[in-house]
């Protein structure tokens, strides 16, 4: 099972509407897909129509040992996906993990015990604490949402610096292997700058996708459905699409 970690500690980037909408894709592309919620807001959860009381385990109980990968894994609406909830329980697992042996390695090792999906995305939250630890030691590919606006590079410095750290110690193959344009206006020209600063940076680790700025996108999570699901012909859903594909051709090694 390939594991793709979408974070940025910025927050409002589009990690979670990333998360959500390429994990509807690559089912819908045929794929077996775990979306793997480690945001305490769980929003990831919710934006694939699941409600707390639609289950009894979540990831919080996985991380502290009290329950097996496997059996809080639950199967979502959407074809081809299921997911590791999240619940607000998970804001404390930052401190309780804090005495715990191997805490950096909790999630990859109960990931690892997964092997009916053929890919897993994880949500993280909007800061660089124990929980996102986590979920960079467990990654094979990283991608970083970065939104089209002013600022949009602030905190990919602090990022660069942690996944450096991690790289060190704890997964030495972790690395940035996509970077996302996202709330992109073709109209404005800070749109624009911005994504040609990220071009010259990032380079060829850019995707070629681009997440325009949206309404339809920014409704669908309170409809609890990805946008490919919601409304299949806004420009949302289409560059979602092509992001799935992207994704599928880069890493997945199948064409679409």
């Amino acid at each position: 099972m390939l594991i793709l970690t979408v974070s940025n500690q910025k927050g409002g980037v589009g990690k979670t509407t990333t998360c959500v909408n390429l994990a509807a894709e690559l089912g819908r592309l045929g794929y077996s897909v775990l979306a793997v919620d480690i945001d305490p807001q769980a929003n990831c959860t919710s934006g694939l129509g699941i409600s707390p009381e639609d289950f009894e385990l979540s990831l919080y109980d996985v991380l502290l040992g009290e329950a097996e990968a496997k059996d809080a894994v639950i199967p979502t609406r959407w074809e081809g996906v299921s997911i590791l909830p999240a619940t607000i329980d998970l804001a404390g697992a930052e401190i309780e993990l804090a005495s715990v042996i191997s805490r950096e390695t909790r999630l990859r090792r109960h990931l690892r015990s997964l092997n009916s999906f053929d890919v897993a995305i994880v949500d993280c939250p909007p800061s660089l604490g124990m929980l996102t630890i986590n979920a960079l030691v467990a990654s094979d590919k990283l991608i970083i949402p970065i939104q089209c606006e002013y600022y949009a590079l602030e905190g990919v410095g602090q990022l660069s610096k942690t996944i450096g750290l991690v790289r060190d110690s704890l997964n030495s193959e972790l690395e940035i292997s996509g970077v996302l344009l996202t709330m992109y206006d073709s109209r404005t020209r800070l749109s624009n700058e911005v994504a040609d600063e990220v071009r010259r940076q990032f380079g060829s680790v850019a995707f070629s996708s681009v997440i325009p700025r949206n309404v339809r996108l920014s409704e669908a999570p309170s409809h609890a459905a990805p946008i490919g699901y919601y409304d299949p012909s806004s420009t949302g859903a289409q560059a979602y699409g092509d992001l799935a594909r992207e994704v599928s051709g880069l890493w997945l090694k199948r064409a679409h």
